[in-house]
């Protein structure tokens, strides 16, 4: 299992950037993609997740409305457009894999086994 972030960037407040996790070694419909992000100073925090097979989507509350992820399985990835960037939503993101077996809050990124290497978002006021 493997997967790759990318997409990351430097972008003014209220600009957008579109980030991909591309996965391999494994299929996309039996796993929870979830993407995380880590602060300087900060603990690593949920921000969206979709699961295979139902698609379920779930959003923290501080990007809800502003980012939208979404998946192709043909391609193996999961995206997620984040729009309305604020300074505070500048981290590194990170793309996670965890099987759906099993009960776990899709955002508590202890409960993921899989990670790829982050992108950096750094937005500007």
């Amino acid at each position: 299992v493997q997967l790759q972030a990318s997409g990351g960037g430097l972008v003014q407040s209220g600009g957008s950037l579109r980030l991909s996790c591309v996965a391999s070694g494994f299929t996309l419909d039996y796993y929870a993609i979830g993407w995380f992000r880590q602060a300087p100073g900060k603990e690593r925090e949920g921000v969206s997740c979709i699961k295979g097979h139902d698609g379920n989507i779930y959003y923290a509350d501080t990007v809800k409305g502003r980012f939208t992820i979404s998946r192709d399985n043909a391609k193996k990835t999961v995206v997620l457009q984040m729009n309305s960037l604020k300074p505070e939503d500048t981290a590194v993101y990170y793309c996670a894999a965890v099987s759906l077996i099993g009960d776990y809050d899709p955002l508590d990124w202890v409960a993921y086994t899989h990670w790829g290497r982050g992108t950096l978002v750094t937005v500007s006021s």
